[in-house]
């Protein structure tokens, strides 16, 4: 599973519900659509956490490269209906910077090949 990161603040105004509702309906979308295996919206809680990280984070699941790839191009069609679940939720953050992990070791690894 490769697992792309995304932290970020809520730009000054925005409800919090309110960006909750508009990420789960563009994140929803993109899972019905096949291109997301899953995704989490989660908060920081009682103020803990790293000070230099943002108080959102989204996770999102992906089964391979290959499904990342049709999400990008599915998003970077700026066509409707995804350009406007993507526009309700980008137009609302700020601080935002994202990272690609993956489960290790992750089925393609070969054993005893290690070097250091």
């Amino acid at each position: 599973m490769d697992v792309y990161h995304i932290w970020f603040n809520l730009k000054d105004g925005v409800g919090d519900t309110e960006f909750a509702d508009a990420a789960h309906a563009y994140l929803g979308h993109l899972k019905e659509a096949g291109t997301v295996a899953g995704y989490r919206v989660t908060r920081r809680k009682l103020g803990l956490g790293h000070p230099n990280l943002p108080e959102w984070h989204v996770t999102l699941d992906f089964e391979n490269m290959s499904q990342i790839d049709q999400a990008f191009s599915r998003v970077s069609s700026r066509a409707d209906p995804v350009e406007s679940f993507h526009h309700a939720v980008n137009s609302k953050v700020r601080d935002v910077f994202f990272a690609l992990y993956r489960d290790f070791p992750d089925p393609g690894r070969v054993r005893g090949e290690e070097k250091f």
